[in-house]
């Protein structure tokens, strides 16, 4: 799935005001996070993700990872925060023009 520049950019404005949902921390990506967010994104499709000073990847880095792990597409990396968007597979919930 890969979204348009204007979809991205309507999803970015959505996550403005959204709180993360997650926080990474120095265990760093774990399979247990992983599952976490997967489910989550089946329930909300766009979640904020904040990586903490004592993680040692970067929010990029995780961002990137992240996506490709669960099948969702990055929308925003902002220094230790990142967002991602995954469409779910029960039905589309954020309408997007």
């Amino acid at each position: 799935m890969k979204i348009t520049s204007k979809e991205r950019a309507r999803l970015r404005a959505m996550a403005n005001d959204m709180q993360p949902v997650f926080q990474i921390g120095k265990g760093g990506l774990t399979p247990v996070i992983t599952d976490e967010l997967d489910s989550v994104l089946e329930a909300r499709e766009l979640i904020k993700i904040s990586v903490l000073e004592t993680c040692a990847q970067d929010a990029r880095e995780l961002c990137e990872t992240l996506s490709e792990r669960l099948r969702a597409e990055p929308v925003q990396c902002i220094g230790r925060k990142f967002v991602i968007y995954r469409r779910s597979r029960e039905g589309k919930h954020i309408e997007l023009d």
